[in-house]
């Protein structure tokens, strides 16, 4: 008579099919981002994934919620409000025009707007500062008579690169901040460096792809100084919340209790309803965040055994304890799952490395700059393309690679030396 395996081995089996199945799956349609005659977006995929891990019994309901990282939400949240405020009370247009009346060459324009691009995204989350920013330089480069294309390159570039600087500067950073405990002065201390020089590079790089709009000598048309409508209180609380928030994350305070705070206290005020506070919040991003917790806590539960997770990390001709070794992983792994997915997938293996917070650090530093390696390396870049197809300006694949791949090497290589 043969020998049956055991039920509990069979439904272990099981349980490691369905975890892959549904991990892979879940990764590939966010990576793509669609699927043909379906309308699910990357929020909804993230959400059916992590529904499938509880239902077909990978997790259970309750290790589902505790999947769930609440700091990095509560963070996002906290940030997306005080910005939300300053949107919506003028800050961004009176920016614009503070560009506009001293930026007076090309090449002036080009480093203020990466530098303005960079300072805030490394505080206030690249991807709103691409939202904000990029229907604003579309109408100052037009008014300008511009070629647009560089200045959009140089948002979405600059704010990845920018966001590199901080926890608060992009979404996969938050999370690692969470993951790391790193204090918020030593990771700004770390990979603010890194920040300063890649925003030097972007600009250079993208001043030599286009050297007939910087150096061609075509001078600015007189400057046509036009009045901005904001809320000065408004613009005022945003900017001292802001500063107090920046000020508390740097003398050790929680972030994610700082930001919900402070996000909770723009609320209260007579002058903007709360209901457009909502409006601006990017409710789909706080749900994929949401399901891909739950994503990657069934695939780690079921597949990721201390075994494996060691052999990978540390096994033969595969240190990742190496910076160059682990920053180039991080990199492909990044530009294949995108960089948030791809931070959820090393968790495991950067707890059992030597120097945790260092490779961390690294994680951060590469997942980060690996964005700007092709037009779909980021949400950020996506967010700029498309808010400029709006307005009839395309940018191609090849327009945005022949300048963000040879950046993204660069920058790469220079974060490795640095760290």
């Amino acid at each position: 008579m043969p020998h049956l395996p055991a039920p509990e081995i069979l439904w272990y089996d099981a349980r490691i099919t369905t975890a892959v199945a549904v991990f892979a799956a879940t990764y590939v349609f966010i990576a793509v981002g669609k699927i043909p005659g379906y309308h699910l977006d990357r929020a909804g995929a993230a959400l059916l994934g992590a529904s499938l891990m509880v239902w077909l019994g990978v997790l259970s309901i309750e290790e589902a919620y505790q999947a769930i990282d609440f700091n990095t939400i509560a963070l996002l949240l906290g940030m997306m409000i005080v910005v939300a405020n300053l949107r919506l009370s003028g800050f961004f247009q009176l920016a614009n025009e503070w560009i506009v009346r001293w930026a007076r060459h090309p090449l002036a324009l080009l480093a203020t707007i990466v530098v303005v691009s960079g300072v805030l995204s490394a505080f206030l989350v690249n991807d709103t500062i691409c939202i904000v920013m990029t229907p604003l330089v579309l109408e100052l480069v037009t008014r300008l008579k511009r070629n647009p294309i560089p200045y959009l390159l140089a948002i979405a570039m600059a704010s990845n690169i920018g966001s590199t600087a901080t926890i608060t500067g992009n979404p996969q950073n938050m999370i690692i901040g969470s993951l790391s405990h790193i204090p918020y002065a030593s990771f700004a201390a770390a990979l603010s460096p890194v920040a300063a020089a890649g925003l030097v590079l972007t600009a250079g790089m993208i001043a030599l792809a286009y050297r007939r709009e910087f150096f061609g000598g075509i001078p600015f048309p007189p400057n046509d100084d036009r009045s901005v409508r904001y809320h000065s209180p408004i613009v005022t609380k945003s900017l001292i919340v802001a500063a107090l928030m920046v000020i508390l994350f740097f003398a050790g305070q929680p972030v994610s209790k700082v930001a919900i705070l402070g996000g909770a206290f723009m609320l209260f005020t007579r002058r903007i309803k709360a209901h457009k506070i909502y409006r601006e919040i990017d409710w789909p991003m706080l749900v994929m965040f949401s399901g891909l917790f739950i994503v990657v806590e069934g695939f780690e539960r079921a597949v990721l055994t201390p075994g494996l997770i060691a052999a990978f990390a540390a096994g033969p001709g595969r240190h990742l304890d190496a910076v160059p070794v682990l920053a180039g992983a991080t990199a492909v792994l990044s530009n294949i799952v995108s960089n948030v997915p791809a931070v959820l997938v090393l968790k495991p293996f950067v707890a059992k490395l030597a120097d945790p917070q260092r490779a961390w650090l690294v994680v951060a530093m590469a997942s980060t700059l690996a964005g700007n390696f092709t037009l779909v390396g980021s949400v950020a870049n996506l967010i700029v393309a498309q808010r400029a197809q709006g307005a009839g300006v395309t940018i191609s694949f090849w327009t945005y690679f022949k300048v963000g791949a040879p950046l993204t090497l660069l920058t790469l290589i220079l974060g490795v030396v640095l760290l």
